[in-house]
């Protein structure tokens, strides 16, 4: 399981983004490598606000064990949804796909123990949002390249795999006493 989840750390999630991104400009999608780059982006800081909000202000979410949605659940809907999405152009593909990378990553999530089931809910819904968006966004498939495209995402995925960020740490630390303003958030 830990093979299969580490594709959607952000060691590599990252540069897979920034790798689509450049694909898409040098074949002139300059919108679409755009778009791709704001919806991607704002999918992984709404995960981040997410997680900064649940950790400092865990006492009002207790009861749904609500710590840290899944930021790995969410990368790899918004990343793979969105990229089913620009290699097709059907905004209807980027659905399914997107569902199918939550429900694969999130189950691997779950089965090393490292979110519950409303975490990894909370990480499948953002990242699908973030996939539809895209989706809707992105505009007509490449006439050329999307062969490219595929081979970029998947060749840097591959040299990527293994790298870990410590990003869960830094968040605990950064939420500690963030939201000590709010009573009901005080521990």
């Amino acid at each position: 399981m830990t093979f299969l989840t580490d594709f959607a750390d952000q060691a590599v999630m990252l540069p897979v983004v920034a790798a689509i991104a450049l694909v898409l400009a040098a074949f002139g999608r300059r919108r679409a490598a755009l778009v791709w780059l704001g919806v991607t982006g704002v999918t992984f800081v709404l995960v981040l606000v997410l997680k900064l909000g649940f950790q400092a202000c865990g006492p009002v979410f207790g009861p749904w064990d609500l710590r840290s949605p899944s930021g790995h659940t969410a990368a790899a809907s918004v990343v793979a949804g969105g990229l089913a999405a620009l290699l097709t152009g059907r905004p209807r593909t980027a659905l399914p796909i997107a569902t199918l990378a939550a429900l694969t990553i999130g189950f691997s999530r779950l089965e090393l123990g490292f979110h519950s089931l409303p975490e990894v809910v909370m990480g499948a819904i953002v990242g699908v949002a973030g996939a539809a968006v895209f989706s809707r966004l992105a505009g007509p498939a490449p006439r050329r390249g999307p062969v490219w495209l595929l081979a970029v995402a998947v060749g840097v995925a591959m040299l990527s795999h293994g790298f870990r960020l410590p990003a869960e740490a830094a968040i605990r630390h950064a939420s500690h006493g963030l939201l000590d303003f709010v009573p009901a958030c005080r521990q």
